[in-house]
């Protein structure tokens, strides 16, 4: 059988079906998912007989067995209200608000934790993920930071997940700019790791499969990064080494029929290695947002808005498209050194430029 939207008074009972299914031992879910799909609803699947339980593929005796578990049962009703206390939204599969862009995956969160508001994820979502290593280079830091700014004016949603490094830059970059930013967690939404990134958190939309409270383990990563990948129209790689959540990201992505992006690096150095690979196999070359907006056919970036800037300050700044070393910014806007490094200290002053790793990039 295929699925079906409960009627408006069915969805709370819906909800808490989902969450008991979401609660039970043996279920994870793509097993969850199979039966919402056989039986169409989650209740009806917690009411079914143990010979039609028997039927679906997929589950072996245990999990026919696990299926209407009590104690999960009185678990998801407690989820609920402490849900509702903490002023946290759960949606549920097959529910409104749920992200049609989740349908990409076999095994898609059968609840979600959601602590923000969400912005829409139909099947083709207008987002971009954008991941890489907890311990990048400066100039892999401010060229994501410039990638996020530019693509939130162009009301493209950002996804990362919330991690130091790539992750925090491009968060931080999208909501400077203005932007809309989600990170996907790898424990409760209430429970922000790293705790540096508590204050950050409550600045944009966080989610979560589970529950509140929920630590962080080392094996929640890998499965959260599919729904970075899945929220997705295409996923950015900007450093992360060969066996690197970012390259999980990627993987997921092509699983889910999105687009990978990739940045070039420095050869040699291990946080390209992933990158690197990624291109050898098809990724898109991407220096800026426009590389994105290009594949994707979602128009051209939008410039920065800044105050009105005296005119060799104008020409350094409209030539920092990407992180530039000195020498190929001065070729770039065509100034004398002692013009050049004039102009840029006065938009340093401004806060409209920054140095960092020998280069210089946009604010």
């Amino acid at each position: 059988m295929t699925s079906s939207q409960p009627a408006p008074g069915d969805r709370t009972a819906e909800l808490l079906a989902l969450l008991t299914l979401r609660f039970t031992p043996q279920l994870g879910p793509r097993r969850i998912e199979a039966l919402r799909r056989h039986f169409g609803t989650a209740r009806q699947a917690l009411s079914a007989p143990l010979g039609a339980l028997r039927a679906v593929p997929g589950l072996d005796a245990r999990s026919v067995a696990a299926v209407g578990n009590e104690k999960a049962a009185a678990q998801a009703r407690t989820e609920l209200d402490r849900a509702a206390e903490a002023g946290v939204t759960v949606l549920g599969r097959g529910l409104d608000g749920y992200p049609a862009a989740l349908d990409a995956l076999g095994d898609p969160p059968p609840v979600l934790w959601v602590s923000g508001p969400l912005p829409g994820f139909p099947a083709v979502p207008r987002a971009v993920g954008i991941v890489g290593t907890r311990a990048a280079s400066p100039h892999a830091l401010a060229l994501a930071r410039q990638i996020a700014s530019d693509l939130a004016r162009a009301d493209v949603v950002v996804v990362s997940g919330l991690a130091r490094g790539i992750d925090t830059a491009a968060h931080t970059a999208t909501l400077d700019a203005g932007g809309q930013t989600v990170g996907v967690l790898g424990s409760g939404v209430n429970h922000i790791y790293p705790g540096e990134n508590a204050p950050l958190s409550r600045r944009m939309t966080v989610v979560s499969e589970y529950a509140l409270g929920t630590p962080p383990a080392q094996h929640h990563f890998p499965t959260r990064n599919r729904v970075i990948a899945a929220l997705s129209a295409g996923s950015l790689v900007v450093e992360g080494e060969l066996k690197s959540g970012s390259m999980i990201t990627a993987t997921h992505a092509l699983e889910c029929g999105r687009t990978v992006f990739a940045v070039p690096g420095r050869a040699g150095d291990p946080r390209a290695a992933g990158p690197h690979r990624l291109l050898r196999e098809g990724a898109v070359l991407t220096e800026s947002a426009q590389d994105i907006l290009d594949e994707l056919g979602w128009g051209t970036v939008t410039a920065a808005p800044r105050p009105d800037l005296p005119p060799e300050q104008e020409r350094v700044y409209a030539a920092l498209t990407t992180p530039m070393t000195l020498d190929d910014l001065q070729a770039a806007c065509g100034l004398a050194l002692p013009e050049l490094q004039t102009a840029l200290l006065m938009l340093q002053l401004q806060g409209l430029v920054e140095e960092t790793g020998g280069r210089w990039a946009r604010r």
